[in-house]
């Protein structure tokens, strides 16, 4: 069973530094195929979403608050699941847990994530609507969706 852990940088062990940093690289740019700057400075400001089962990384997100995004979005990003763990609920969890957060923490702020394209219909279902074109960024086709905020 999946667990989700929410730390700020300084909690993080130097084995869960090191766990998340391999599976985002082993997703984005193994997996992927993208050569892209994972480690942009804001890894020291953000919350971090572990998802843990039988004490490995499985599960992982970012949230930057609005100092670090933009001063009207709190934003969710690196959203990944180890692939042999997909298929199991497993990405509605950690998107929920990170829902849960932003609602706790910066209930009057909007939502904003940058999701790769193919995955519209996953963050629909979460509540995020899909906002202007498709663009690339770092070589895939992404998109701006934003939540509806019942309190905004």
């Amino acid at each position: 069973m999946i667990s989700f852990y929410e730390r700020n940088f300084n909690e993080l062990s130097l084995s869960m530094v090191h766990d998340m940093f391999a599976l985002r690289s082993q997703i984005f740019v193994v997996e992927q195929k993208c050569v892209y700057q994972d480690i942009d400075g804001k890894d020291k400001e953000a919350k971090h979403v572990i998802g843990v089962e039988k004490d490995k990384v499985i599960a992982y997100a970012r949230i930057l608050n609005f100092h670090l995004s933009n001063p009207k979005f709190v934003s969710i990003g690196r959203i990944i699941i180890s692939k042999k763990e997909r298929g199991k609920g497993y990405g509605h969890k950690l998107v929920d847990f990170c829902i849960g957060i932003i609602n706790k923490r910066w209930p009057t702020k909007k939502i904003k994530i940058s999701a790769q394209a193919h995955l519209k219909e996953f963050y629909e279902y979460h509540g995020f609507i899909k906002k202007g074109d498709e663009y690339l960024e770092d070589g895939i086709p992404h998109i701006e969706m934003n939540k509806k905020r019942k309190n905004l």
